[in-house]
């Protein structure tokens, strides 16, 4: 309704909605209520029964019949609750996504593969990247010369290895990509006691954590301006960037402190500790001096384990 019109029915009778008393005349080719018994019965036959409108209206119009449009099938069918799924196909249900929790370290983690440009086009070395999903830290990271569920299987045994994950629940996310789903690397997740988790069908932003730290990656100051000319001085660079992410990195989603600190446990301060509690000091009133974030969890919503 235009702010006119309100204006004009405020000078003539009020603030009274005129719309509330509307009267909508009946229209001259509505269906009568013998019509619509017809359409109903029609559609309940045993021949009709499994059949949506879209099928129904054609099959009657080549024997020379019509009850009515297709969207009026619809219209009426939904009137009698009856517009939902037809036969013996069951209706679309409803399932809870499965949400896991990280509130300490070496409870999640999630893992990706992204390809680092070579000299040789076309040609690219693969990234395997596993990162602790509480602390950012990366714990484990190899660089290879292709992608396989083998090489992700041996990374993920010298990750728990290096953790001490053994006896301990440990949550795995990535994608559904094929070295992530491949037979070896799900066999060695559950001899290592590791439940695997993957992205939800049709959604691309699943494995924000690892898609972020990518990103962190490829537009840091420590990016080369050349591709790399072997599978060695990649490896290197990549061993340079995560001790510098790890010890040095100061994590705007960590309250500025680095994943190495965030994972060992010392740097776990409630929100008016540590460095929020000495710029309250220093400028007492200030709107600025409460900005860092606070959160000490870590959320992930994944398909669930796949696997029995």
């Amino acid at each position: 309704m235009s702010y006119r019109t309100y204006q004009r029915w405020s000078r003539e009778d009020g603030a009274e909605d005129r719309r509330l008393l509307s009267v909508h005349p009946k229209p001259a080719h509505a269906l009568s209520e013998e019509e619509r018994a017809v359409i109903v019965a029609t559609a309940n036959t045993a021949e009709f029964a499994s059949l949506p409108p879209s099928r129904i209206v054609p099959k009657l119009a080549d024997r020379g019949e019509y009850l009515g449009s297709e969207s009026s099938f619809y219209r009426v069918l939904k009137s009698q609750d009856q517009q939902h799924c037809r036969g013996r196909s069951q209706a679309p249900q409803r399932r809870a996504l499965t949400t896991h929790e990280a509130t300490g370290p070496n409870q999640m983690w999630c893992w990706d593969i992204t390809w680092l440009p070579t000299s040789v086009r076309g040609m690219y070395f693969y990234w395997y990247m596993f990162e602790d999903v509480f602390s950012q830290k990366l714990v484990v990271n190899e660089v290879y010369a292709e992608e396989s569920s083998e090489l992700a299987a041996s990374t993920l045994s010298r990750a728990c290895l290096s953790e001490q994950t053994a006896g301990r629940p440990l949550v795995l996310h990535s994608d559904n990509g094929s070295a992530m789903k491949g037979a070896t690397m799900l066999a060695r997740m559950q001899h290592l006691g590791v439940a695997p988790s993957f992205n939800r069908s049709r959604v691309s932003n699943d494995n924000a954590y690892a898609e972020s730290l990518f990103r962190t990656v490829k537009y840091c100051p420590l990016w080369p301006e050349k591709p790399f000319e072997t599978l060695d001085e990649a490896r290197a660079w990549v061993l340079r960037f995560v001790t510098w992410y790890n010890r040095q990195h100061q994590h705007s989603g960590l309250n500025y402190v680095t994943p190495e600190q965030r994972h060992r446990g010392e740097v776990n301060l409630p929100p008016q500790t540590g460095r929020q509690e000495a710029m309250l000091s220093s400028h007492p009133g200030s709107s600025h001096a409460t900005h860092y974030p606070t959160s000490l969890h870590r959320r992930f919503q994944g398909s669930g384990n796949p696997v029995g």
